[in-house]
Formats: structure tokens, sequence, C-alpha cells
């Protein structure tokens, strides 16, 4: 089994990328038209598309593809997936979008980024420029039966990210803005590879409180309820790991050192360290984590270096 069913018309795939379960999820809205939020990588295609039968959908019955952002593990095979989907059409940010239609520098980057993740994935796959519909911050994707999704501009993670708000369930999915939801540990762990924007991530994250959503769909893994609390929780920790990085790097410190303060000091991260370190992907975001810091921080010096930085 790959699908769960949410709630009346939201249901979650469990993609199993190299047969890894819990690690990236996409979210197909079955209302008068069919949504899939995420394509997830090349490598877990099939596994979507046998989420799609199980739900009861044909492939030619989806409407859209919409992806939170470029990186290969969320969008990576759009374009082989999209072929199986005659009738769909890929939703992705302005600034995403040429990196689908020619993705071969966003693959060199992959590999170089990724390494050995980046091979498990597979190669991003190319999407025809017309199937692609740009769209911007605040736009309404009508799925019918009182069904809407908005669109969310929410960078800082990445340049390009976007977020979706689904109204009746008042839920957001939310890529990777909100960080990774280890849900059997309910703990959250931040997602800020290179280059990170910490100022912007948090402005996002702050406009999705003022929405009040109820839930919160992540791309990496499922749905979590107090969806303000958490959102709130992650607003702390991001400040929490940038005030650490901060002071490892005017004191010098290795990313391990580093790495070791801020298990001292977020307990949610304490608790779950082991799980990390066994875990073949998420072993490898901790150092890219603090990589996205430090970049932020250093670019920030370069361009304010009249002004101090405050977290």
């Amino acid at each position: 089994m790959y699908s769960q069913k949410l709630n009346n018309f939201i249901y979650m795939i469990d993609l199993k990328p190299a047969g890894i379960e819990d690690l990236i999820s996409s979210y197909v809205l079955k209302a008068s038209k069919v949504a899939i939020i995420e394509s997830g990588p090349l490598t877990s295609v099939e596994n979507l598309l046998a989420g799609l039968k199980e739900i009861g959908i044909k492939n030619e019955q989806v409407d859209y593809l919409a992806v939170s952002h470029v990186h290969a593990d969320h969008a990576g095979g759009a374009g082989a997936l999209l072929r199986y989907l005659p009738n769909a059409k890929l939703l992705v940010h302005p600034r995403g979008a040429p990196h689908l239609v020619n993705p071969e520098k966003l693959w060199t980057q992959t590999k170089q980024v990724l390494g050995k993740v980046a091979e498990m994935y597979g190669e991003v796959q190319p999407v025809p420029k017309e199937r692609i519909i740009t769209v911007t911050d605040e736009m309404i994707i009508d799925l019918g039966e009182s069904v809407e999704l908005k669109v969310l501009d929410t960078i800082g993670h990445a340049s390009h990210e976007l977020s979706f708000y689904e109204n009746t369930a008042r839920g957001v999915f939310t890529g990777d803005t909100v960080g990774i939801y280890l849900s059997k540990f309910d703990v959250v762990m931040p997602t800020t590879p290179p280059p990170f924007h910490l100022e912007k991530a948090l402005a996002s994250i702050s406009r999705l409180v003022e929405m009040a959503p109820k839930r919160l769909y992540y791309s990496h893994f499922g749905p979590a309820d107090d969806a303000v609390k958490k959102l709130k929780a992650y607003t702390t920790q991001l400040k929490l790991w940038g005030e650490i990085i901060l002071d490892g790097m005017k004191n010098g410190e290795e990313f391990a050192t580093i790495y070791e303060r801020i298990l001292e000091r977020d307990a949610s991260m304490k608790k779950v360290a082991d799980f990390i370190d066994s875990h073949v992907v998420l072993r490898e975001i901790k150092t890219r984590d603090i990589q996205g810091f430090i970049g932020y921080f250093k670019k920030f010096s370069e361009t304010h270096s009249n002004s101090k930085i405050r977290i």
C-alpha cells in the first residue's frame, strides 16, 4: 500500500524512493478536478502511479501537478510523471520553471550537493514548456466542489519556494518551508541548505502563522495537527540554530562542534540524533543545514558591512 486517505478528498502517497518509507509525501486532492502536490523524484514515479491506482484515479483524470520547488526530491520526477498524465499541467514558481524545462544545470548542482543521495533520487527530468503554468502569490486554483488551493510565495528554503493553502480543511501543503517532520517522534528537523535566507524564511513562517491553519501537510513527511503551535516552534528553532551557528563561526568551530552544541540546546534534535545519524538521507542533511546558515551569515556580512546581524 502506498496511499492513505486523510479526509473526504485529500490522500497522501508515500513515495518510498529506493524503498525508504516515510521520507517523501505526495498529496492528491480529489474534487471535480484532481491535483497532485509534489511529483517526488524520478525513482518514485512508479510508486506514485501505483498510489493513484489505489485511490481509484485514472491517469487521464489528473488536471494539475503542483510542485513546491524544483529540488530533485520534490520535482525531479515531474517530466517523467507527466508522460503518464496526458491532461495534467505543471504548476511551478516562475523562477523554478526554466530549471525544469532545461534541467541540466540543476542536475549538475544536485549531484554536487547531494552526492550519492542524488543518484538515489534519479536524474531530474525535463518538462515540456507548453505543459507548464507559472503560478504567483495569491493565485487561486479552483478544483470544484468548493475546494480551492491558494498559492503562497514562501521563500527562504529556496528562492522559488511555494506553499499551497487549502480552504475547506484549512491546511497548508508546506514543501520545505517549515522543515522536515519526523512523525514517529513528533519532531521537526530544519532543512536550510545553501543558498538559505533566514530573514525571508522567518517572514514566510510568520505569514503562515497569521493565516491560522489547522493542519500542516509536510512533503517530508506527512500531516500534523496543532499547525500554529508547530509553526511558532519552528521559528524558535531556526532562531536558536542561527544563534548557535553564528557563535560557532565567530569562534572558528568545526561543523561537528557546532552540531554538538545544537544537540546540547535543541532538546527535540537531541531526541532524534541517533535516528538521523542512522538514516541514509537525513544524516547528510544536517551538514547542509549548517552550511546554509553559514552561507547566509557570510553573505549578510558582505552586503551589510555596517549592520549587526539580528536573530
